[in-house]
């Protein structure tokens, strides 16, 4: 196949490696912020956030060259961040052939005041109407850009609504080190991968709390609060996955508690946690020391805070079932304080 990538940023350029080891043609093209990424790729093939070269086979373009990498594409894989899906949409509106499927590396839900939303059905609604009926596909799983970009094992999960397509694409991206499952529960697949950013920030305040306070006098860290977090929001994942019409058993695998698990070994959602944790207010937090960082939890809680609270006041949310996530709404959308309402947990 010929793939193009859009997105040359961690995830995206890790998709990469796979990809051109499966035997494909990669092109890998930048978006707009993605300038700096891509001149560096064409002068030493080594990407400044994963800090390892890319395959030799991948081409790099900066975003004017979409039309020419978009040439006889078979497959277009998408590696923005959340808030990038509708500028995707934009951009592929006329380049995009109808009977190209798209596969989404992105995480995250839309919320419209109304309603969540998965952003595979999000992206396809923000295309033109002849793209309406074009196949969205997602990835989701425990896998972190830079394993998988010096070819760790890594287990994901390939999601869609057609099995026999899922079957050929997923045999398709095989290789010995990156294994490919396929689910036709997409809405149970994303909505696990998009709210394990926003609890594994939450797990993440117990560094913080460690920091502040120290170790104990026997030694003693703070696992037993992180774990309870960590238990805490996979249980509120299975009510979201079953309230949006999702299959709970996604909340068991790769795309809910392998998804979080990893996620909670450290990255950006754990550093804001850890600096939230620490009392820092998230608006001091994020313009003071995360300033030009994409912190998918708080990304997620801002797009579907106004949306999660407009429901739990019309009843159509039970608040019982979301005492975490109202929680960290709360942190990261006021800045509030972050008081975890432990005895509120596992009520309903």
């Amino acid at each position: 196949m010929k793939v193009v990538v859009l997105g040359a940023g961690a995830m995206g350029t890790a998709f990469t490696t796979p990809a051109a080891d499966a035997g494909h043609t990669v092109c890998l093209v930048g978006t707009h912020l993605d300038g700096d990424i891509i001149e560096e790729l064409h002068e030493s093939r080594v990407h400044p956030r994963l800090k390892t070269r890319i395959h030799d086979a991948v081409q790099p373009f900066p975003i004017a060259g979409l039309h020419e990498a978009m040439q006889n594409a078979d497959l277009v894989v998408l590696g923005v961040n959340s808030h990038g899906v509708a500028w995707a949409a934009d951009v592929l509106a006329d380049v995009l052939s109808p009977d190209v499927p798209v596969v989404m590396l992105t995480k995250g839900l839309h919320g419209d005041g109304h309603a969540l939303h998965i952003l595979p059905a999000f992206f396809r609604e923000r295309l033109p109407p002849r793209l309406r009926d074009v196949t969205v596909m997602a990835v989701g799983g425990p896998c972190i850009a830079g394993e998988l970009a010096v070819r760790r094992h890594s287990c994901v999960m390939l999601g869609g609504n057609n099995p026999s397509q899922l079957r050929a694409l997923a045999a398709a991206l095989r290789t010995p080190y990156y294994h490919v499952w396929t689910t036709t529960d997409l809405v149970g697949l994303e909505v696990c991968v998009a709210l394990k950013n926003l609890y594994a920030l939450a797990v993440g305040l117990a560094l913080g709390w460690l920091e502040r306070d120290g170790l104990a006098d026997n030694g003693a860290h703070m696992h037993n609060p992180a774990a309870a977090i960590f238990a805490q929001g996979l249980y509120e994942m299975a009510y979201l996955v079953q309230w949006m019409g999702g299959d709970v058993r996604s909340v068991h695998a790769l795309p809910g508690a392998g998804d979080l698990y990893v996620t909670c070994q450290g990255g950006r959602n754990s550093r804001m946690g850890r600096l939230l944790g620490l009392g820092i207010p998230y608006s001091q937090a994020r313009a003071e020391h995360m300033p030009n960082e994409s912190v998918e939890g708080a990304m997620l809680a801002e797009a579907i805070g106004d949306t999660v609270r407009a429901l739990v006041r019309t009843g159509t949310l039970d608040a019982r079932c979301l005492p975490l996530m109202l929680a960290i709404l709360d942190v990261v959308c006021n800045s509030a304080p972050a008081n975890i309402p432990w005895d509120a947990f596992f009520a309903a």
